[in-house]
């Protein structure tokens, strides 16, 4: 086992059996990659997700029955350490912020070459958000994208609530935590978008469709 300690585990979920075999068989080629499993639905990857807790879940978005949207949600609320990465023949926008709202932390079309979905899984792992070269999206746009920071969970509940203009002691009693918990959460907000004040938080938070 310890020699796959330095590998990335990959998860891939799609209801299309050729989609998932094609990964598989692509991922194999990737010395850095560990197949972590492979499933056809939203049920079966949340089992072997919670049995094998992979570092990285490439997700199909257009599932039947539990959307890639919904999944990316649900994995992020049971198993936060897992990342998400969504994939999509759909290049709109709200699809992209639809994902990211959820959880995901990278967006992949299916058409990606090998080279992209290679550096999408390092990107993700070393922290980053990464967004596929072919998205309809401006340059700079892309650019702010890429360079979003990953938030937990907490860190966004955090966020909403001094986008809805609530004070660190409102903050505290809404989440059941204490006031220097609060501000801790507040500094690195702050620092994870690299601005010094609230007001330039929340427009940075907002046009990245964030909150």
């Amino acid at each position: 086992m310890s020699s796959n300690k330095d590998k990335i585990s990959v998860m891939v979920v799609d209801d299309h059996p050729m989609v998932l075999e094609g990964m598989q068989s692509m991922l194999a080629q990737f010395g850095f990659v560990d197949l972590a499993g492979l499933a056809t639905n939203a049920f079966e990857a949340m089992e072997l997700i919670k049995k094998h807790q992979p570092d990285i879940v490439l997700t199909d978005i257009n599932m039947p029955e539990v959307s890639g949207i919904e999944l990316a949600e649900k994995i992020k609320t049971e198993c936060p350490g897992v990342k998400v990465i969504a994939m999509s023949t759909f290049k709109e926008r709200s699809y992209i912020s639809q994902m990211l709202q959820h959880g995901a932390v990278g967006y992949l079309l299916k058409s990606a070459s090998r080279e992209e979905i290679e550096e999408a899984l390092l990107r993700v792992h070393e922290g980053y958000l990464y967004m596929s070269q072919h998205l309809h999206l401006a340059e700079a746009e892309k650019k702010e994208l890429n360079n979003l920071p990953v938030l937990t969970s907490r860190e966004k509940e955090v966020l909403q609530l001094i986008a809805d203009g609530s004070t660190n002691p409102q903050i505290a009693e809404k989440l059941f935590i204490s006031l220097h918990t609060v501000d801790t959460h507040r500094k690195n907000l702050l620092m994870k978008f690299g601005v010094n004040n609230t007001a330039l938080l929340i427009k940075i938070a907002a046009k990245a469709n964030l909150l």
